[in-house]
């Protein structure tokens, strides 16, 4: 077992995350392997007015890195035979009554055109609210405990006009991968929970991870998630790290450790869980925002590129970096005040384009654009 380099050799890793809690984060704890080791470390708190610094190994709501796993769990069931990448999803999930022309390889890349049911961003600026624990402010935090079905999510979805016909364009919705979670279950005849503890949890040890479909705890140990809003004209933050993440199903479900995000993106990239031509496939970027199958394929800005998917679950958030070969990651789990105004937007952007510059570009200048936190 490697021994952790302390804060003494990797000071620009430690400057970093304490930048990031200067910026608005409530806390931070920040994973590299590379080249001269594992380095671990956290600032900020794990809690609102509490000095204890959160958990080095601390379980965190991963939002839509949850996509990874689900895209990984299709892929794999692709390689079984069970599922036809290229094939009509109206095929294996007839009960929708889908375009035809919507693909299961459309779900996994954002190309289906179907409709985000945690609301839809048009290009003009105008936005589309999906269900109503997406409507955010007090809204959400009263329906924080309630179940969705994801059927009746993609019913939602499916009743609203498609956004482009399928295949022509690129957007990002949640959408697809509770197609791709209902897909999961139907070919295999299993739960998401039992499938994903099947073809990854189990094989690659991942014991800090859980996908709870409806569970609204999470282990010790773990830091806060908070959301703030408005009542009668005041302010109020709320503690939302116990809540049932059902509203965004498989978009952005799970929970994990950055020591399990690390196993699980080396172990991917590095061929442990796919075969190369899939894992080939997943990593082919679309050209309009390099999204694969599942991940984001983005420049460093520094001559090389990073396999990568990123996501925010109503205050809590992590991150998840690989080089193309898996030698060396960046996993982090962040926690903060949310709100429905996403005001640490910007600062989120700027603190993972400093992570990268510093991982993967030895603190060169360089940009890293296009991994955002999606719920």
């Amino acid at each position: 077992m490697s021994i952790p380099l302390t804060d003494q050799d990797r000071p620009e890793l430690r400057k970093a995350i304490e930048e990031m809690v200067d910026s608005g984060f409530t806390g931070v704890t920040l994973r590299v392997h590379d080249e001269r080791g594992e380095w671990v470390g956290s600032a900020g708190a794990r809690k609102l007015g509490e000095s204890a610094k959160p958990p080095a190994d601390g379980h965190v709501r991963i939002g839509s890195n949850t996509k990874t796993f689900t895209a990984t769990v299709v892929l794999q069931l692709v390689a079984e035979g069970k599922i036809g990448l290229d094939g009509p999803v109206a095929d294996y999930l007839p009960e929708f009554g889908m375009d035809r022309r919507i693909t299961v390889r459309m779900l996994l890349q954002h190309t289906s055109g179907v409709f985000n049911f945690t609301g839809e961003y048009y290009d003009d600026g105008t936005f589309a609210p999906g269900i109503p624990a997406t409507t955010a402010g007090q809204e959400w935090v009263d329906n924080r405990f309630k179940t969705y079905l994801p059927e009746d999510l993609v019913r939602l979805a499916l009743s609203k006009p498609a956004r482009f016909e399928p295949g022509t364009d690129w957007s990002y919705a949640n959408t697809n991968y509770v197609l791709a979670r209902l897909l999961i279950e139907k070919v295999s005849g299993r739960s998401v929970a039992e499938e994903m503890q099947r073809l990854i949890l189990g094989p690659l040890k991942l014991t800090g991870t859980v996908a709870p479909t409806t569970q609204s705890e999470i282990s010790e140990p773990h830091a806060h998630a908070y959301y703030r809003y408005e009542d009668a004209g005041l302010q109020k933050t709320v503690d939302v790290t116990r809540q049932n993440p059902s509203w965004v199903s498989s978009g952005g479900d799970m929970i994990s450790t950055t020591q399990d995000l690390h196993t699980f993106i080396s172990a991917l990239v590095g061929g442990k869980l796919l075969p190369a031509p899939l894992l080939a496939e997943m990593c082919t970027p679309h050209p309009k925002v390099g999204y694969g199958l599942g991940v984001f394929v983005q420049d460093t800005g520094c001559g090389g590129t990073v396999i990568t998917h990123n996501g925010g679950m109503a205050g809590h958030a992590a991150l998840m970096y690989s080089t193309p070969d898996g030698g060396r990651t960046l996993t982090a789990s962040l926690n903060y005040v949310d709100d429905a105004a996403l005001s640490l937007g910007a600062a989120f952007q700027k603190a993972t384009q400093r992570l990268v510059k510093e991982v993967f570009c030895g603190g060169q200048a360089g940009s890293a654009d296009g991994a955002e936190p999606a719920q």
